[in-house]
């Protein structure tokens, strides 16, 4: 070990200590220098090397080399005259000279040790595995994809020999003939399968130093191959699925050419798999577009599609997805569900529906929709009047809801597990209303008698809507019924007491009537107890987002669409209008609206609703309605003018029409056979 003594701790100083710091066989005892704060000493005292700032104290016995990197004349000759005869004394030009030299020497090393640690860094990377012997057979580099598939540290096998790690390595033979042998299978003591190539390593004069090999697992090889074997299996299930499947099955390529399909389909369509193999997927359809063309074009799934197909023109519901593999579509895969044979259920149970929702009373008074002043007065007042059983009078414009608030008042009611009738006594001709309303006389035999409405509604309740229209002497008839505590309505009940609610309900102005003589005053007052004012739509036009709301789901149901909102523009422009036909109208034009609208949207525009009310025929000051007709009747006629010019327009192609009217092809099927247009 040679104690170093340092004079000089500035740049040069500090250098030569920072390279004696890294060899072993060097040891500096003291660094010098005038300046406290130069580098080299503020480095010794980090590390706990002596330091100060006179020379002299330092120079004892067992100092071997002194360096004097001060650039100063006096200094050096100050230490010659100093120095031992055994210590070594190095001059500035000498010290800066070697530390150049040190300096060329460890940027050499770095090089070098960057240059290993990146050929380290790509060997251990290679997903082979690699282990190299030198000429004794002795295991001298091994990288980590061989450590793993041995299963050992590179610590443990380097210096090992070769038959200690692998006892069935050729390593040793290779190295002695200088023969490569490739590919050679082999089982490791693990048990894990590799397929190994050997080759010499020679030097520039052809003589054999050592021997590598490369190996590769081929576990997943072997893995890979039985689960070829075992996809060929699923494959074969597969088709016998797809086969024995009843819906109709076919599968074309990205350029949407026919690949498979199943019996079902040729059974269905009636067209053989030579017809459809190789040809566009448009052969099998009688109307509208080919939803796997549509599908590769988009690349999204499209499901539920009404369409007819083949030659018998079956009504089926298509369902499509793409096939994509590795992100790229390869394809397209349908499944044709044969719906022909439910059709007709399904019309019988629509019409069902439609009678039952006629024959019961189905709003309440969660139907009736709003919370401005006016219509929160209404609502309570026939809350109340649902407690009661005295006749109520229901009075405001057409429109306005007088029968939902008949209904709800009902359905409130202890009366609401028994017939709620309804009577628009404007429609009735007056020559058989009395009839109509009482029935038969009632000393006619019971098998013949024809019993009239207030009977029918004994325990329930009837609704008289415009009651201003019956005549005079029915009027007198009714009002002894509802003066007369108890009145026999069949020979059995003589001593009953059942008698129907009564709710009347008109838009005229009953004051005038009395006057013109049209009106019983008796009947009136009697009716006038309990009397409930429905405001008018454009008195409440803050309840119009919640009743247009409330009117899409019912259109939904009616129309078989899907509009889910308006947007604010639509809602501004529907309360900005002053709805003279009240909801009635409100709940037209929202009807004609979602005709309008684009296929596949689900919001109402404004651009919707000004082209509605632009072809709104309801004009102020004017009846709402044509005399002796319904909203019903209203409502049909209008639909099926749509529905003719729709067909018209796309030159009677029901899929272009269903798509236009934004409705599924069944429920077009359905609007036509309604209205025989078909």
């Amino acid at each position: 070990m040679q104690n170093v003594l340092i004079v000089g701790a500035g740049s040069g100083g500090t250098i030569i200590l920072n390279l004696l710091l890294n060899l072993d066989f060097m040891k500096v005892k003291a660094i010098i220098d005038k300046d406290e704060q130069a580098p080299g000493l503020l480095i010794a005292k980090e590390k706990g090397i002596a330091y100060g700032t006179d020379w002299k104290e330092f120079m004892v016995d067992d100092i071997d080399i002194v360096f004097d990197v001060t650039g100063d004349d006096a200094v050096f000759n100050a230490l010659l005259a100093s120095v031992q005869p055994s210590t070594l004394l190095i001059p500035g030009s000498v010290a800066n000279l070697l530390v150049g030299l040190l300096n060329e020497n460890d940027r050499f090393i770095r090089s070098m040790q960057t240059q290993m640690d990146r050929q380290r860094l790509i060997f251990n990377s290679i997903d082979e595995g690699m282990i190299g012997i030198d000429r004794h057979g002795t295991i001298d580099f091994i990288n980590e994809s061989a450590c793993m598939m041995l299963e050992v540290s590179d610590s443990y096998a380097l210096g090992k020999p070769i038959h200690t790690i692998i006892p069935e390595s050729n390593l040793p033979k290779v190295f002695k003939t200088g023969k490569p042998e490739l590919n050679i299978e082999l089982v490791l003591p693990n048990g894990l399968e590799i397929v190994s190539s050997r080759y010499p390593l020679l030097t520039a004069e052809g003589e054999a130093f050592g021997a590598f090999a490369v190996f590769k697992d081929v576990s997943e090889v072997v893995q890979l191959a039985e689960e070829i074997t075992d996809l060929k299996s699923i494959k074969t299930m597969l088709e016998a699925i797809i086969h024995s499947s009843d819906d109709a099955i076919s599968v074309v390529d990205e350029k949407g050419n026919g690949i498979m399909v199943n019996p079902a389909y040729t059974r269905i369509t009636g067209l053989t798999e030579d017809e459809v193999i190789g040809k566009p997927a448009t052969v099998d359809i009688n109307e509208g577009e080919s939803i796997h063309m549509k599908v590769l074009q988009t690349q999204q799934p499209v499901r539920g599609v009404n369409m007819r197909i083949g030659e018998d023109n079956r009504d089926v519901i298509v369902n499509v997805a793409p096939i994509i593999v590795d992100k790229q579509m390869k394809g397209s895969i349908g499944v044709i569900h044969d719906i022909t044979e439910m059709r007709s259920l399904m019309k019988e149970l629509d019409w069902a529906r439609q009678i039952i929702r006629k024959l019961e009373a189905t709003y309440s008074f969660s139907d009736i929709r709003g919370t401005s002043m006016n219509i929160s007065i209404a609502i309570d007042q026939a809350e109340i009047a649902a407690k009661t059983v005295i006749p109520v009078m229901l009075r405001g414009e057409p429109g306005t809801g007088k029968e939902l608030f008949a209904n709800a008042i009902h359905s409130g009611s202890e009366r609401k597990a028994h017939k709620f009738i309804r009577l628009n006594c404007s429609a009735i001709d007056p020559s058989i209303m009395e009839r109509e309303l009482f029935g038969e006389a009632q000393h006619e035999s019971l098998k013949n008698r024809r019993i009239g409405l207030l009977e029918e509604a004994a325990d329930g309740t009837l609704f008289l809507d415009e009651v201003t229209d019956l005549p005079i002497s029915t009027q007198t008839k009714l009002l002894d019924y509802l003066q007369e505590t108890s009145i026999p309505l069949s020979p059995e009940e003589m001593t009953g007491t059942k008698k129907a609610r009564i709710i009347v309900a008109t838009s005229k102005n009953l004051e005038k009537a009395i006057n013109d003589g049209t009106f019983n005053m008796e009947l009136y007052y009697f009716l006038n107890r309990l009397s409930i004012q429905i405001p008018p739509l454009r008195t409440r036009k803050s309840d119009i987002p919640a009743i247009a709301k409330h009117l899409l789901v019912k259109l939904n149901q009616e129309f078989g669409m899907n509009v889910e909102t308006l947007t604010e523009e639509a809602l501004d422009s529907l309360q900005q209008y002053d709805w003279p036909g009240n909801v009635r109208e409100l709940e037209n034009v929202l009807s004609r609206a979602m005709i309008y609208m684009k296929p596949g949207t689900t919001k109402i525009h404004d651009t919707d609703i000004k082209r509605s009310l632009s072809t709104n025929g309801e004009k102020t000051g004017e009846p709402v309605l044509p005399e002796k007709s319904t909203l019903a009747s209203i409502m049909d006629e209008y639909e099926r003018s749509v529905l003719e010019k729709a067909l018209e327009e796309h030159d009677g192609n029901k899929s272009l029409t269903a798509n236009r009217l934004g409705i599924s092809l069944r429920s077009l099927y359905y609007k036509l056979e309604k209205y025989k247009l078909i």
